[in-house]
């Protein structure tokens, strides 16, 4: 069942992505019955309330593939609704920040920056590179016909760029435009309008305040159902691991499972060592076979073949080491 343990790593990084910030904070939120993933598996027992030893192991296979099921839709849904969530609020914030050129200018400039309800006069913004505020100011009278003298304020700046606002005639816009951009000065396309203004703040305050109430919930329903996810992921192990023994060594059940956890530099001593101990059960599994050595003809499964029985449990469930 490689669709348990997808789910089981699926939850974990969700659970990562939700916490952004917190990342170091993930695994501590990563448990199993309230405890850390090692602890449960060294002190695992069968949980005989959730999966009956006395139904078939048929049932209690479609027992954790249903609750697993119902575990990815559930996340789909939930996933899907705080991603739309957070996508929007990011676009707005985006909208925000950045460059003069780019940026929303709805929070930077204030009504009495414009000449409002003009039949005939109109303010516009210009953004300035730095290096040239001085040519601004000796040529954006001169740009078109009827640009009103001395109506040129710097309103903001960034790093790179100042923001200008100039009043002109209406009928001298697009000349002004195509003048403004010879000089590389760039208007912007901008009208002030208050209850745009207002209706996007809104909209920021109403996204961030969505996201907040839904944080905390998402995150416990997160810890919840990856302790649901693992355990009945530890218990497919098990399972395996008794399917597995009484297959290669038949009835009745004489076999004792173990947890090893060697460190890397242990691993191939650990190896050599078991297959002395146990190659008197499976000749053909008496040499054994390399992960590593490409045998052509020879197809595995994934999964090395040794003269007992194996399953690894891998507990790095993240792509980012925390």
């Amino acid at each position: 069942m490689t669709y348990v343990p997808h789910v089981v790593k699926k939850v974990a990084q969700y659970m990562a992505d939700v916490l952004e910030d917190s990342r170091d904070k993930v695994q501590e939120n990563l448990l199993a019955n309230g405890v850390d993933l090692v602890t449960y598996i060294t002190r695992f027992q069968w949980d005989m309330a959730k999966y009956p030893i006395k139904q078939s192991l048929k049932n209690i296979s479609e027992i954790i593939s249903k609750q697993i099921t119902q575990i990815d839709n559930d996340l789909k849904t939930r996933a899907s609704a705080y991603n739309n969530l957070k996508g929007n609020l990011q676009n707005l914030e985006r909208k925000n920040a950045g460059s003069l050129l780019t940026r929303s200018l709805g929070d930077i400039v204030k009504k009495e920056d414009f000449v409002l309800d003009s039949e005939y006069l109109i303010t516009l913004l210009v953004v300035v590179p730095k290096t040239s505020y001085s040519d601004w100011d000796k040529t954006y009278e001169t740009l078109a016909e009827m640009v009103v003298p001395r109506s040129s304020n710097l309103l903001c700046e960034d790093n790179d760029s100042g923001l200008f606002s100039v009043t002109l005639f209406r009928k001298a816009i697009d000349d002004f435009k195509h003048k403004a951009r010879e000089n590389k000065f760039i208007v912007r396309d901008f009208q002030y309008n208050e209850e745009e203004m207002k209706a996007d703040k809104e909209e920021m305050t109403r996204l961030s305040t969505d996201k907040k109430k839904q944080f905390g919930p998402l995150v416990r329903w997160l810890k919840v159902n990856f302790s649901e996810a693992f355990i009945a992921w530890i218990h497919i192990k098990a399972l395996r691991v008794f399917v597995e023994s009484v297959l290669r060594y038949g009835l009745p059940v004489n076999f004792q499972a173990m947890l090893l956890q060697p460190s890397k530099k242990t691993m191939k001593k650990l190896r050599e060592v078991l297959n002395d101990l146990y190659k008197h059960l499976d000749s053909s599994a008496a040499a054994i076979i390399d992960s590593a050595m490409d045998i052509p003809g020879l197809n595995l499964s994934q999964q090395e073949y040794y003269p007992y029985v194996y399953y690894k449990i891998d507990c790095n469930l993240l792509d980012f080491k925390v």
